[in-house]
């Protein structure tokens, strides 16, 4: 298999535990990662801490990047990142993204994988949705991106908070073409 290059940005949205438990098992999976980079909002932080109890741990084995650097490498096609994962995306990063408005990392990092026709997941978390995010959602569907909603599942039965954010995140693993140990439903 052909070693991903990804893209995580947290947003500011609830659910920093998602993209706490979505690096931790891609720390896990190193084996098949070229390049991590990590992107997050200053609502990303502000939440992270406000949710999880301490500010964001730096001490993951990847490349992290301010929100305004767009000297990143993601910050252009040419790097050829395969994928890029918003977790949480706030609403307001999708309304920015579906109207093509590059005004941070985040954004640009997100109009150059859907300009490449690279995969684009967007793990949104709010409810209900508007009308407004609803017509966000299917536009940045239409240009290729994928819409994956913080929506555990139960079947295979979670315990802990991270284990029902896990069952999102590995579902996320699986649409960024990862091999991961995860429970699949009919299968012992």
């Amino acid at each position: 298999m052909k070693k991903k290059k990804i893209v995580v940005a947290v947003t500011g949205a609830s659910g920093s535990v998602y993209a706490k438990v979505l690096l931790d098992k891609l720390a896990d999976l190193s084996d098949q990662l070229e390049a991590v980079g990590v992107v997050m909002s200053d609502n990303a932080k502000t939440v992270w801490k406000h949710e999880l109890g301490a500010g964001y741990d730096d001490n993951y084995p990847f490349a992290s990047y301010h929100k305004h650097d767009f000297m990143a490498p993601f910050a252009s096609g040419s790097a050829k990142y395969d994928t890029m994962i918003i977790c949480p995306c706030s609403m307001g990063t999708l309304g920015r993204i579906a109207a093509g408005t590059s005004d941070d990392l985040v954004c640009r990092a997100a109009d150059v994988i859907l300009k490449e026709r690279r995969k684009l997941i967007l793990v949104v978390r709010d409810t209900p949705f508007s009308l407004i995010h609803l017509n966000n959602m299917k536009t940045v569907t239409e240009a290729g991106g994928i819409i994956c909603p913080a929506n555990p599942s139960f079947y295979s039965k979670p315990v802990t908070l991270e284990d029902v954010a896990a069952t999102v995140v590995d579902r996320v693993l699986d649409l960024a073409g990862l091999d991961l140990p995860s429970y699949r439903w009919g299968e012992s």
